[in-house]
């Protein structure tokens, strides 16, 4: 267990500096969801108007405008955006201006995107473990999430994939804490649990069917107590998951005069929402096709091991101790990918990757650990090649635009290696006051850029930019070689 905690100190070290370690700037995702954090610390309303030519996502309402979005992540990041703001003045830097904008964004969203997928990838490596594989196999799973595919993207994007990500897995997590559980921690562990799941499902509408999935495995998991047990764990969990609901309820009865009035149904631009529910209606095949191997959005040529990942949660659910939370994730996995083929939008706009799926990834990567443990020398090294396949590109996405242009049809031959090539990097242009990038896909020189690394910051340029990632990385792998031995 000494070990354990070691590893998971090291690799939540090293993932929180690797997506703080960039600032991708705006978007009109991003931005809505902005603007609903300025309008509440500068104006103190729920109102976007003064910000609504930030963004094309937004939601017309009774003469006003609000963020057409699920409000969780943008409520999470009002205490750290609150604090950048307070920093910028004793600074001497105006927080509505353009370097106090994007400091306050920044901040925002380490704490939220990016803190809460290392939260999900300390979920793998928990689950990994309680399955009882082996630590290196529980390393290799979480990793490979962290850093190995597009969710490393989505941990630094304003977005809410990576908190719903943490909320989902990290909930899955706690579940497998109940049979060590004395009574009254399993009292403590539904309350955190129906928070995690409640907050999961105020940060994205989609996430209600995988919260509903875990709770059932939780109550299943509760059968052997007492009824009395039963009973309280029950309430507990239905209580704190009502007390998310109930900001919900309280926002959209404030924004929108009806506590069941979701702002998607307001929504100014997209019409296509307004057939099926929400714009779900059928899963089509050729989009399953699309959202797995295509150029322009599959996730498989950008995270392989996905690809393999799903015959890893099988081979666990072959154990009758795992079969449950494997077969659990595994649907969770299903379902997102059938949601999102169901989906009109289902290319997310400028998106790397699947965008609509990214909550899944976490879900998927369990299954990387029971192939781990296979410990055949050409299997792992087949592993290991993938994963190396995954994080390249993953590089070449952060360093120069995880947001390539939604007309680029195959981003990374047309556009991200290109740029890359060039070490032409922090391509997006777009602040988060600007509703379109100026300067195109690939801005000259005498276009600001928006986005930055912190290498950028530093004074240095092009792949040297890239170097004090690097020497992380490496000291991070003596650190974990070191406990390995240990």
């Amino acid at each position: 267990m000494r070990t354990d905690r070691r590893v998971l100190t090291i690799l939540s070290g090293v993932l929180a500096l690797s997506y703080a370690y960039f600032y991708q700037a705006g978007g009109w995702n991003q931005n809505s969801r902005f603007a609903l954090v300025r309008a509440v610390l500068e104006r103190h309303t729920l109102q976007i108007d003064a910000y609504q030519l930030h963004t094309g996502d937004r939601a017309l309402w009774n003469g006003h405008y609000y963020s057409d979005k699920a409000p969780g992540l943008s409520l999470a990041a009002l205490p750290p955006a609150a604090v950048a703001r307070i920093a910028a003045r004793v600074a001497g830097v105006d927080p509505e201006g353009f370097p106090g904008l994007a400091w306050t964004s920044y901040l925002a969203t380490v704490v939220t995107a990016g803190l809460f997928t290392v939260l999900a990838a300390i979920a793998v490596f928990v689950v990994t473990r309680r399955w009882g594989y082996s630590p290196g196999a529980a390393l290799f799973a979480a990793i490979a999430f962290g850093i190995g595919g597009p969710a490393w993207c989505y941990a630094t994007l304003f977005m809410g994939h990576g908190m719903t990500a943490g909320c989902l897995s990290a909930s899955l997590a706690v579940v497998l804490l109940l049979d060590q559980a004395d009574t009254r921690r399993q009292r403590d562990v539904a309350v955190a649990l129906g928070l995690m799941l409640g907050w999961s499902v105020v940060t994205e509408f989609q996430a209600a069917i995988p919260a509903i999935v875990i709770a059932g495995l939780a109550l299943a998991r509760m059968r052997r107590g007492s009824r009395e047990d039963v009973t309280a764990f029950i309430w507990r969990l239905l209580a704190a998951g009502a007390a998310c609901g109930l900001v919900l309820l309280v926002y959209n009865a404030l924004a929108f005069g009806n506590p069941l009035h979701l702002g998607y149904q307001s929504e100014e631009h997209f019409e296509e929402l307004k057939r099926g529910f929400f714009g779900i209606t059928s899963p089509e095949w050729w989009r399953i096709r699309e959202l797995l191997v295509g150029r322009y959005r599959g996730l498989l040529p950008l995270f392989p091991l996905a690809g393999i990942a799903p015959v890893g949660l099988l081979v666990a659910a072959r154990d009758p101790q795992r079969r449950a939370t494997a077969l659990a994730a595994l649907s969770i996995a299903l379902y997102y990918l059938v949601l999102n083929a169901s989906y009109h939008y289902w290319e997310g706009g400028w998106a790397y990757g699947p965008r609509q799926i990214m909550s899944a990834m976490p879900f998927v990567a369990l299954g990387l650990g029971p192939l781990w443990d296979f410990r055949s020398t050409w299997w792992r090294g087949l592993l290991v090649g993938a994963f190396a396949w995954g994080v390249a590109l993953t590089v070449v996405a952060e360093a120069t635009n995880p947001q390539p242009p939604a007309q680029i049809k195959s981003p990374v031959s047309e556009l991200l290696w290109p740029a890359f090539r060039d070490a032409d990097f922090s391509l997006n242009t777009q602040t988060m006051v600007h509703a379109t990038p100026p300067g195109g896909p690939r801005p000259g020189p005498e276009v600001p850029r928006a986005a930055w690394n912190l290498g950028e910051i530093a004074g240095l340029r092009g792949y040297a930019s890239l170097a004090p990632l690097g020497a992380v990385w490496l000291a991070a792998g003596g650190l974990l070689w070191t406990a390995r031995k240990r």
